[in-house]
């Protein structure tokens, strides 16, 4: 054992760490609880008695010289770290944190939901895999509409021979404002913003994932006019007084009478450009009245309440506000677009 010590105690004062991680490792390997000073330990205990005194007295001083050696080195290292520290400084500038920016469609969801939050609108969200009799059947759609096609809709499941059993992406969230009147009675005030899949070409007009934010107002003696007016404060808070828009008579299954609703284009300022087709008009959002059988789908009486409904699309939206000519450019990630928009955070 003593010729073992003998000759740890030569590799440990030969033993000159570099660096505080050298030092760490040699502690370990004499120090450590599976380290040579716990190895000795069990050689000593199985000398003979006589043996321990003087056996004994070497162990202390070998330890000894291994911390020795440790708190030397030890010191040494801090002194370094200190001397970097008060070298360092503190004046100089930091390295800066770029700051993100919300993406446009973001911007334009949140202003939406602000407008009609203050008119007294609940905004309500829901699941984006839908059954048929949400997506379709109380909705007013028959079994044979477009819509319910394999090359509309994104299916997750069909069955042709029942359609009841379809599952699929959901193509507006209008399946939420079934869920909504399924499961509260009148009167009703919510919109119902999220993403939607619909299996289209895509262009620079139209894409096959978007936004929508749907409206839903159900009470007694709700009117057309209380539709318009309530359409005409949302387009002048959205994109400033003196915005011009008009109402063309159109057809949706789950309202009645329907309409589309336009504004002018504010790329080209009513000029035509690609973004209105050269009409000087975009078309923002459809609405209606709701159909009587859609109330009664849902188990409201018919006969006591009505109601409007209308379907935002948010791209078409941010598209005329901030003058953006193709909607691809949204799911792009492109920085130089994105960056744009740091002041409207």
């Amino acid at each position: 054992m003593q010729e073992k010590i003998k000759h740890y105690s030569a590799e440990i004062n030969a033993f000159e760490p570099k660096n505080a991680e050298e030092l760490e490792n040699f502690r370990i390997q004499f120090l450590g609880r599976k380290g040579i000073l716990n190895e000795l330990f069990e050689i000593f205990k199985a000398l003979p008695g006589e043996e321990k005194k003087t056996a004994g007295k070497i162990m202390n001083e070998f330890k000894v010289l291994i911390e020795q050696k440790i708190e030397l080195y030890k010191e040494k290292f801090e002194s370094v770290s200190e001397n970097a520290i008060a070298d360092f400084d503190f004046t100089l500038p930091g390295d800066s944190s770029e700051l993100g920016a919300r993406h446009p469609v973001s911007l334009v969801l949140k202003q939406i939901n602000d407008i009609f939050t203050r008119i007294g609108f609940t905004i309500v969200k829901g699941p984006q895999i839908e059954d048929d009799k949400h997506n379709f059947t109380a909705l007013n759609f028959p079994l044979d509409h477009p819509a319910r096609d394999m090359q509309d809709t994104f299916f997750i499941q069909k069955d042709d021979n029942d359609p009841t059993q379809d599952w699929a992406l959901r193509t507006h969230t209008s399946s939420v404002q079934v869920r909504l009147m399924e499961n509260n009675q009148p009167p009703l005030r919510s919109i119902m913003p999220g993403r939607v899949f619909r299996n289209e070409a895509i262009s620079a007009r139209s894409h096959c994932i978007f936004h929508q934010v749907e409206g839903l107002y159900v009470d007694e003696n709700v009117s057309f006019a209380d539709l318009k007016q309530t359409l005409y404060y949302f387009v002048q808070e959205l994109f400033g007084k003196g915005t011009e828009v008009r109402f063309r008579p159109s057809y949706f299954p789950f309202t009645e009478p329907s309409a589309e609703m336009d504004i002018q284009c504010k790329n080209c300022g009513g000029s035509g450009c690609n973004i209105c087709k050269y009409s000087g008009w975009v078309e923002i959002l459809g609405c209606g009245m709701v159909d009587p059988n859609v109330l009664e789908n849902c188990g409201i009486d018919s006969k006591k309440y009505t109601g409007f409904a209308f379907g935002i699309g948010i791209e078409r939206l941010a598209m005329n506000k901030y003058k953006i000519k193709d909607i691809r450019m949204f799911f792009e990630n492109d920085m130089r677009l994105l960056k744009q928009f740091k002041s409207e955070i």
